[in-house]
């Protein structure tokens, strides 16, 4: 892949995981368990892109 498309991919990894971090800075009454789910989720799928094409570089 390119460049671009892995600073992109970077950039989203970011601020999902900035968002959650700030959603279980939250107090358990105002935790949203369904958001937190789907947060965790992407960022693993994004952290998990973004290893693919670290090991891509890393072989090629």
């Amino acid at each position: 892949m390119s460049i671009e498309a892995t600073l992109i991919a970077g950039v989203v990894s970011i601020i999902i995981w900035s968002a959650v971090s700030w959603e279980l800075t939250k107090s358990s009454k105002e935790q949203n368990g369904k958001l937190i789910t789907l947060l965790m989720s992407a960022g693993c799928l994004a952290t998990m892109i973004l290893m693919i094409q670290l090991f891509e570089t890393i072989t090629f």
